[in-house]
């Protein structure tokens, strides 16, 4: 009896010595733990998944479909035009401003904008008032997620001091994870038109439907839907206006200096079909070049140089492959400030 007594006591002491190693020991990893004030950032992180997995992501508004695309067939390019863009921006980054003008080499006419936007960021509110040389100001309002996470509230204005015209739309939209809708409402005193979106996302795919409804007439005057597919690297969009209007477009980042694009557009009962190919070239990180070319033979360059920071020069020509020596060819030029 007094063996057993002690082999239980001496089995009973082994455990307790276990036990205390493995205080020290991380049972997930299987190694030996840190000690002292390191023991408590001694912590297991549990893989749920890429946080840039696709189904989590909002997906984009009815506009923005496609944008990827779009960008490349018109970032870089201002041919006939000479603009210059200044941009400055408070030192608390409240305040920022934007001053725009530009000159059409065709028609001789110069025009510009000036812009101011306020931000109060902790109430989520912004403030935008804008002027262009056609005397027409423009005041919009708009306050983001505190009635709810996602919701933003905005109301649109404009006045024209010469004729006295006035115009007004309330503006909503509301985003979260697979939904982004959208819905704005224009005033006018025969009657409002409402305008109306919505996007739907999973895994990739993305599906919108956009619409107008003149409330005067009591008439549907658009009415159209998109389907397409985002991957990292790839982007897939077609869409189809009124049923009347089809249009596609792919996009492909091939690797990191290398963007290209393809876009089509047909309408029915037309065999007139309309395609284009585009792409982007990063020739270092201050430089890129842009090309693109229609079914027309319209050829686009545009060359982006960055100065020096907050300093941008856009050189860009348009050529008529189809009358090469018949002249007609436009150029334009863009500068870009920013502080």
């Amino acid at each position: 009896m007094a063996e057993k007594v002690e082999i239980m006591v001496q089995e009973d002491k082994t455990e307790k010595i276990k036990q205390a190693e493995n205080k020290d020991s991380c049972v997930t990893c299987q190694h030996h733990a840190p000690k002292g004030p390191e023991r408590a950032a001694h912590t297991h992180t549990v893989t749920r998944g890429d946080p840039d997995d696709s189904t989590m992501a909002v997906p984009p508004a009815y506009s923005d479909l496609g944008k990827s695309a779009k960008d490349i067939f018109n970032k870089g390019f201002g041919y006939g035009v000479l603009k210059l863009d200044v941009k400055t921006k408070s030192q608390s980054g409240v305040m920022e401003f934007a001053t725009s003008g530009s000159n059409n080499t065709d028609t001789g006419k110069s025009g510009g904008h000036l812009e101011t936007k306020y931000k109060v960021n902790e109430l989520g509110l912004s403030f935008n008032q804008k002027w262009n040389t056609d005397n027409t100001l423009t005041t919009e309002i708009t306050i983001e997620d505190q009635l709810a996470k996602g919701l933003k509230l905005g109301l649109d204005t404009s006045f024209v001091p010469n004729t006295g015209k006035k115009s007004a739309k309330l503006k909503t939209g509301y985003k979260r994870d697979f939904v982004n809708v959208g819905c704005d409402l224009d005033f006018d005193m025969a009657g409002p038109t409402v305008h109306g979106a919505a996007v739907l996302g999973y895994e990739g795919w993305l599906a919108g439907y956009q619409l107008a409804f003149d409330t005067a007439k009591s008439k549907l005057t658009q009415n159209n839907f998109a389907l397409g597919y985002k991957a990292g690297d790839f982007q897939l969009h077609t869409s189809v206006n009124d049923g009347t209007e089809f249009g596609g477009s792919i996009y492909q980042k091939v690797n990191g200096n290398l963007e290209t694009a393809v876009n089509l557009a047909w309408t029915a009962g037309s065999n007139n079909t309309r395609f284009g190919v585009g792409a982007k070239y990063q020739l270092d990180k201050d430089a890129s070049l842009s090309a693109k070319v229609n079914n027309a033979c319209l050829v686009g360059v545009g060359y982006t140089q960055t100065l020096r920071p907050g300093v941008k020069l856009t050189l860009s020509a348009l050529i008529d492959g189809k009358n090469v020596n018949g002249g007609g060819h436009k150029v334009g030029m863009g500068f870009e400030l920013e502080a």
